[in-house]
């Protein structure tokens, strides 16, 4: 059993590692000083494309075309860029010497010594941490579902996971699949499946697709576009049991209300859960994550917590929350190595001033939102799911401030105005006036 120490070490390899390890490039780390710990066999990718162009029958996504950081238009850095030497593109970022350790599950974290163990056995000695554990799939065997064991029941949460899957679509061809969840992974594997030829039915607890956000005036958009394409939607029930053939593959679902589908494939996306576990009591936590304060600092000093797992203080609506968002993984986990090397240098930078953002794509549909989905409602646009011109939105109006906005099929010129007027929270005094406004009330400002 091998001991090794680090400066610096990141648990976890996901997209909040990837953009951490640029950043640390950036900012100057020496050759040795770092370590990224993943239980993952691959360097840092963008996780987003699990559920869309990786499944796709054709443009098909694979590695290494989406490592990190192409997902916001960055530099794609290969695993070899981890440990040479030289400059990447026009950014004339350093190759340190980093240390990408994978295939390596950390089952121990002793904090107050600062010390990881592994699966293995193996220790690793750190004086500066950054928790990037991100999230873990909630699975229907955690609630004893009866036959959720069942072969060709799938999860998606890492490439393993989108090559299984890849796997039984090309051997179930033209068969049939049963989405249980109505989020987004419902929204995108759904889409996908159904490019792919197989048949695709939805099934979700909730009056509508994607409640967290939409309204149902949004919400009736896509379930009529998705209907149009033959994709089946059950609302209102939840999957209750799966039955199985002699050797071991789900033949059906059972529903709770008393109905039964017949399924080749089941994809299964009913919510995540933060890894916080191996920090459990070490560490102080809120709202289902670590507490951090603005630069990502949890309640132990030299350990700081990104990406899914930290919540933190959103300046905006002065207000701590955890954001469970590819967009805030990679912001956070840059704005936790600025923080380092501020404190190191004696420099001081901004608090994280984060403006919440999140975006969906499927068949030729892309929808972005900013900002917060409470108070008052306004919707504007074509949203008639048969027009060929639809594009709309919606605007969340408080107390008299707009705070949110959503925009389906906008341009990047469309988009940016959108995003300012959700940051800026201008005043609004007559809903109807802005609903016949619709986006052109956001190209004011």
């Amino acid at each position: 059993m091998a001991q090794k120490s680090f400066k610096y070490v990141i648990v976890g390899g996901g997209v909040a590692a990837g953009y951490a390890a640029r950043e640390f490039s950036k900012q100057g780390v020496k050759p040795g000083e770092l370590a990224i710990i993943s239980k993952e066999a691959v360097a840092p990718y963008e996780r987003p494309a699990l559920s869309k162009a990786y499944l796709f029958p054709e443009g098909t996504a694979r590695l290494p075309g989406f490592h990190v950081c192409v997902g916001s238009g960055g530099d794609r850095l290969l695993p070899e860029w981890y440990t040479q030497k030289g400059n990447i593109g026009s950014c004339m970022i350093h190759f340190t010497g980093i240390s990408l350790i994978l295939s390596t599950e950390i089952v121990k974290a002793d904090l107050a010594s600062r010390t990881l163990t592994s699966s293995t056995g193996d220790t690793f000695k750190y004086q500066i941490l950054i928790i990037a554990t991100g999230s873990t799939v909630v699975r229907l065997t955690d609630f004893g579902v009866k036959g959720a064991d069942a072969k060709n029941i799938f999860y998606l949460r890492d490439i393993s996971d989108g090559d299984h899957l890849v796997e039984a679509i090309k051997t179930k061809k033209n068969g049939k699949a049963v989405v249980v969840g109505g989020g987004y992974i419902g929204l995108e594997l759904s889409a996908a499946l159904k490019v792919n030829n197989i048949e695709v039915t939805m099934v979700y607890p909730e009056p509508w697709c994607m409640p967290r956000l939409f309204t149902a005036g949004l919400a009736a958009f896509y379930e009529t576009y998705y209907a149009n394409k033959r994709i089946n939607i059950v609302k209102g029930t939840v999957a209750i049991g799966f039955g199985m053939n002699d050797i071991g593959e789900v033949t059906d679902v059972k529903l709770k209300d008393g109905r039964v589908l017949e399924a080749d494939i089941v994809v299964v996306g009913v919510g995540g859960r933060p890894l916080t576990s191996l920090f459990k009591g070490q560490v102080e936590e809120e709202k289902g994550g670590i507490k951090t304060d603005g630069y990502f600092k949890t309640s132990v000093a030299g350990v700081y917590a990104v990406g899914d797992v930290a919540t933190f203080p959103l300046k905006l609506y002065n207000e701590l929350r955890r954001v469970e968002h590819v967009d805030h993984a990679r912001k956070s986990a840059e704005q936790a190595v600025k923080a380092i090397f501020a404190s190191e240098n004696g420099t001081t930078i901004d608090e994280y001033d984060y403006l919440p953002y999140f975006y969906s794509r499927s068949f030729n549909l892309s929808w972005q939102f900013y900002g917060d989905n409470v108070g008052d409602t306004v919707l504007f646009g074509d949203s008639n799911p048969t027009s060929t011109t639809h594009k709309f939105g919606t605007y969340w109006i408080k107390d008299g401030k707009l705070i949110g906005a959503f925009l389906e099929s906008g341009t990047p010129e469309e988009n940016k105005p959108i995003a300012k007027i959700a940051r800026l929270q201008p005043s609004v005094h007559d809903l109807d006036q802005l609903a016949t406004e619709g986006i052109s009330f956001a190209t004011k400002f």
